[in-house]
């Protein structure tokens, strides 16, 4: 465990706590010291504050860095479906039943060990030992396009797009009826669930949420259609489309209606990835193919030809 201590001068006061941190600690990414301010390991005069507190002169500022934690993650060989690959970034198509990053108490099996094992040391570290390269997620059972960084710099450059919502991500997905509209906006706040603290909900103190919505085609039981994320909430698309009659096919967390084929989770295909370079500040945009099953359901149902 490292302790710092500031004293802030005349010059640089009225400055953001976090920036001010970070000109100070040059080797510290700004995201490393918001988390340490988050988990109160910053006090400014004794008391804990938030990222956006501006410092003033005078003011004492104690900050603790802990101790690295070691956690058994080893490299594992895995049959990873890229679809694109340079020195800054790479595009893996991620299939069902994986997981993207280790957790206490699971940590083998996951796109991480597979990601550990194809690019060696050329992982960013901002996300810690659990999370090496990972700058964004998607869940277990859906399947598609996510974006890894391969050093620090490349995640920084991603998450603040990320931030400010200006990646294009679109997703494929079969939901359950029919729409009277060709294309919508669920603009519903989504927040942890005080029912069942493992599922997300619409709550009126949840974090904004936004999802846009187009129909490409359907018939009397189900809509295949393309949602494109504005934010990232956890669980955003399954709970938006559930929350307007509308719940993803196979999905038997936010829908209560029997499915009607054998499926593994949600049918929701993450079909469209798209940002800024971090080297060459170019927009680049990447797609990765409809899985087998989905294409299967599709053709059964009359929704794409055959």
């Amino acid at each position: 465990m490292t302790e710092n201590v500031f004293i802030v001068d005349d010059e640089l006061q009225d400055l953001r706590i976090d920036k001010y941190l970070s000109l100070l600690m040059e080797d510290s990414s700004r995201s490393f010291l918001q988390k340490l301010i988050k988990d109160q390991k910053v006090l400014v005069n004794n008391s804990p504050i938030k990222s956006s507190y501006k410092v003033q002169a005078g003011d004492v500022i104690n900050l603790t860095i802990p101790e690295p934690i070691t956690a058994n993650i080893e490299p594992e060989k895995m049959d990873l479906d890229i679809i694109y690959e340079d020195e800054d970034v790479l595009i893996v198509n991620k299939p069902k039943d994986l997981v993207v990053h280790p957790a206490p108490g699971h940590y083998s099996g996951t796109l991480v060990n597979g990601l550990m094992e194809h690019c060696k040391e050329h992982l960013s570290n901002i996300n810690g030992v659990l999370r090496p390269g990972i700058v964004h997620r998607i869940d277990k059972d859906t399947t598609g396009a996510l974006i890894v960084c391969k050093n620090d710099y490349s995640h920084n450059f991603i998450a603040e797009q990320l931030k400010v919502h200006s990646i294009t991500r679109k997703y494929i997905a079969l939901v359950y009826g029919t729409f009277e509209e060709s294309d919508g906006t669920v603009n519903k706040p989504i927040g942890r669930s005080k029912a069942d603290r493992k599922k997300m909900a619409i709550t009126p103190d949840g974090k904004e949420a936004i999802t846009h919505y187009r129909v490409l085609a359907s018939n009397d039981k189900f809509s295949y259609i393309e949602c494109q994320l504005e934010t990232g909430r956890t669980h955003q698309i399954r709970v938006h489309m559930s929350s307007i009659n509308h719940p993803l096919v196979g999905d038997d967390v936010y829908s209560n209606r029997p499915c009607p084929y054998k499926l593994q989770g949600q049918t929701l295909h993450a079909k469209t990835i798209g940002f800024i370079h971090p080297s060459t500040k170019e927009y680049v945009e990447f797609e990765a193919p409809i899985p087998e099953y989905f294409n299967h359901l599709l053709e059964i149902n009359g929704l794409v030809s055959q």
